[in-house]
């Protein structure tokens, strides 16, 4: 909004100097036409007359496809589709997004690059630059390859977006994130969890809140510290295995299908709603196999932060009042809450107290022991990374939460919750220290404006002064009984002179 009315200020001082003077793709798209490989010199063009995918290369079956994809009905993405669903499988996921209406081209000469033509800008591209060949396999691996060393360059396996599918290696350097980042899905030493993602804005002042955790159990495998890190994968039985190497599994996270014997094409996603689910493709559709958290308190897109689920309808009321509704406060955050508590001006924080209600994932906060529940308070509020904390006065548990207050649910009253809220004074301050910035900006750039017209002016009464001076020498050095009359015609002059010299400074 400043930048607009930085715009118009500056549009308004021209006019002055001249009077002066992944929405939904459409269904079973086809990779007919698409080659098998691509070759270093390889480019193609983005068609715009394709409505929702085009493809640029095809696997041996013809069931998957990498392409330019549209998403959200106006961006433009690159993706290898699952083609009888239209299922994005990978998804690039550029830095710098671009319209579907841009003029993108995808190139290879060693390497993939995705590029915005108008701009000459690399909207993504793949790290290796040597590479001969890409090729898609029908295990829906994008992968690049060299001719003079079997062992491959780069691939779409090592960098998942939401999804994995059967036999592919999620890693502990890898990572499942929901299309709009906000969830996301990482290997521990000896676990997976699911995350709320800190807001880009944190700045480190929120940590990641994990909401689910599954440990694995070891049975069949141990796993070592010294042995190196775990890695997931799906497979074609019907379940999702834990390894430190391969061989047995160290834990087995059974899917419905679990050795029932269906050998179907597999899948597993973070979904926009942040719960972990499998399927398998029968030929026709997906077929939900898996679901992580059947509990919809335990989801945080369920209610949102700084509110309460009342199980088991899932209903939401707020922390702070009983009013029903769905995220009853922006979860934003700064670099921290040290300083005093709001309700004044120059706070950065206000208080919530709440009785009857306890974090859903407090298996995965850890807690500390505290005498009471003002004890448990006073920790929080002296630590300027803790966000909230709640006390259990059965247990003497004290939960500290480095995250703005999400995934609370209802609970007996012998639960006590302390919460902070970023406080509405300092939200107010930032935006007049931003309004001053945009004012002074406003006001500079007006000054230089006017300046230069003063200039402007000044140079035409100048150059008609001397031009003046220079037509009465002309006429006589000594101008006795001379008519003015040679000089009745300069008002034409001058704003001629005027014109030019405006023009010329405009150019």
């Amino acid at each position: 909004m400043a930048a607009k009315h930085i715009a118009m200020v500056f549009m308004a001082a021209a006019a002055l100097l001249v009077s002066f003077g992944v929405g939904d793709v459409e269904a079973a798209p086809t990779a007919a036409a698409s080659p098998k490989e691509l070759q270093r010199g390889f480019s193609v063009a983005h068609d715009t007359s394709y409505s929702q995918f085009q493809p640029v290369l095809s696997d041996p079956t013809g069931v998957f496809a990498l392409g330019f994809l549209r998403i959200n009905s106006t961006m433009l993405d690159l993706a290898v589709l699952h083609l009888p669903s239209a299922f994005p499988l990978w998804r690039a996921i550029p830095d710098r997004p671009a319209p579907w209406s841009a003029a993108a081209a995808l190139s290879f000469n060693g390497s993939l690059v995705l590029t915005d033509s108008a701009t000459n800008q690399v909207l993504w591209s793949t790290a290796a630059a040597a590479g001969d060949r890409a090729v898609l396999l029908n295990t829906s691996n994008l992968q690049i390859k060299s001719d003079s060393s079997p062992t491959v360059v780069w691939q779409s396996f090592d960098y998942p977006s939401d999804t994995i599918v059967q036999q592919q290696n999620l890693t502990s350097s890898a990572a499942l994130h929901t299309t709009d980042r906000r969830f996301a899905m990482r290997l521990g030493s000896n676990y997976f969890g699911l995350y709320i993602e800190p807001p880009p804005s944190s700045s480190g002042g929120v940590a990641a809140a994990m909401y689910l955790k599954h440990t694995a159990l070891e049975a069949k495998a141990q796993i070592e510290t010294a042995s190196g890190p775990i890695y997931a994968r799906v497979e074609p039985d019907g379940y999702l295995a834990m390894y430190q190497k391969e061989g047995d599994p160290a834990d087995v996270m059974s899917f419905d299908t679990f050795n029932h014997g269906i050998r179907a094409f597999r899948r597993m996603t973070l979904e926009p709603d942040a719960n972990l689910r499998a399927y398998y493709w029968d030929g026709s559709r997906w077929v939900l196999d898996y679901t992580a958290i059947t509990d919809s308190c335990e989801l945080p897109t369920t209610c949102g932060a700084y509110s309460v689920c009342i199980p088991p309808s899932g209903r939401c009321a707020c922390l702070a009042n009983a009013t029903d509704g769905s995220g009853c406060a922006a979860a934003s955050a700064g670099n921290g809450l040290c300083g005093t508590t709001g309700r004044e001006v120059g706070g950065l924080y206000w208080e919530v107290r709440r009785q009857g209600v306890e974090p859903a994932n407090k298996e995965q906060l850890g807690f500390e022991h505290a005498l009471s529940a003002e004890d448990c308070e006073a920790r929080c509020a002296r630590n300027c990374n803790c966000w909230g904390a709640v006390y259990s006065n059965g247990t003497g548990y004290c939960y500290l939460m480095d995250y703005p207050a999400q995934l609370m649910v209802a609970a007996d009253e012998r639960k006590v919750g302390y919460f902070k809220v970023r406080s509405m004074e300092e939200a107010a301050e930032r935006g007049r220290r931003a309004t001053g910035v945009t004012v002074a900006l406003l006001v500079v750039g007006v000054a230089v404006v006017v300046a230069a017209a003063a200039f402007g002016a000044y140079r035409v009464w100048d150059r008609r002064r001397r031009t003046e001076a220079e037509t009465r020498r002309q006429l006589g050095a000594d101008g006795d009984g001379l008519s003015p009359g040679p000089y009745k015609n300069l008002g034409s002059f001058s704003s001629v002179e005027l014109s030019s010299s405006f023009n010329s400074f405009r150019r």
